[in-house]
């Protein structure tokens, strides 16, 4: 079982939700923590929940620049938790560009920049830890998902990669794959999300699977079982069962 304690995380996207709920089980586990978002404020209020040291560092993954500046003051990591992300339902009758766009570049490319920031450094040092969020939406494209889906396909693929090129090595590299969480994000829908988490047993399950030596965790378990094994479906059987909106 891993132990964080001594250990420093850098956690990006962590103001609120998942991430400030997944630091603060970091930080009573004995970890120092790095907390990113885009807001000084909401980072402010966040540390001040912890009950360990706690650094906050605003940036924003959806800017090369900024994650640039960011890195530049980063010390050494013993490991990286990417929680960030953005969200707007969308069908593709409905297409706005805008929205898409961010949540490729926030999701996805932002992924890309936090662990480019940190990644070089635990692959010099052989030692360090990369968990990456993807979701249940990842798996097989869903309607209503336009950008969302997409995007976090992308991450789960990149974890996958990272995986398959440092399983060997002393970095370790996990991937986490929620359904859906109790978040201003997911109060958006207008539809009824079966098995919905609060935050707080999200990040149990979560911080679990970092304490754990596996690779890959989707759940809630039973409701994953329908995205994990869409993959195995035929598309005329597939889509019947996710009707368009």
């Amino acid at each position: 079982m891993r132990d964080f304690k001594g250990k420093r995380y850098w956690l990006v996207g962590a103001s609120e939700g998942l991430g400030l709920a997944l630091a603060q089980k970091l930080s009573a586990a004995g970890a120092e923590v790095i907390l990113s978002a885009r807001t000084e404020d909401s980072l402010k209020a966040a540390a001040a929940t912890l009950p360990g040291p706690a650094t906050i560092l605003p940036v924003d993954v959806a800017s090369s620049d900024s994650v640039t500046a960011a890195a530049a003051q980063l010390p050494d990591l013993d490991g990286l938790v990417f929680l960030a992300g953005v969200y707007w339902p969308m069908r593709a009758q409905d297409w706005d560009a805008k929205a898409a766009e961010a949540m490729a570049n926030v999701n996805f490319t932002g992924c890309i920049r936090a662990v480019g920031a940190a990644l070089p450094g635990m692959v010099a040092r052989n030692r360090g830890h990369i968990v990456i969020t993807g979701s249940l939406s990842g798996f097989r494209g869903l309607p209503g998902a336009i950008g969302y889906a997409a995007s976090k396909a992308g991450t789960m693929v990149l974890a996958e990669s990272l995986y398959a090129d440092l399983r060997k090595s002393g970095v370790t590299v996990q991937l986490a794959n929620p359904g859906f969480i109790r978040t201003r994000l997911t109060a958006k829908n207008d539809f009824t999300m079966p098995f919905i988490m609060d935050p707080e047993a999200a990040a149990d399950i979560m911080f679990r699977h970092m304490q754990s030596g596996r690779f890959k965790i989707s759940f809630p378990t039973v409701f994953s079982w329908l995205f994990r094994g869409g993959n195995f479906l035929p598309d005329a059987l597939y889509y019947r069962m996710f009707p368009p909106k």
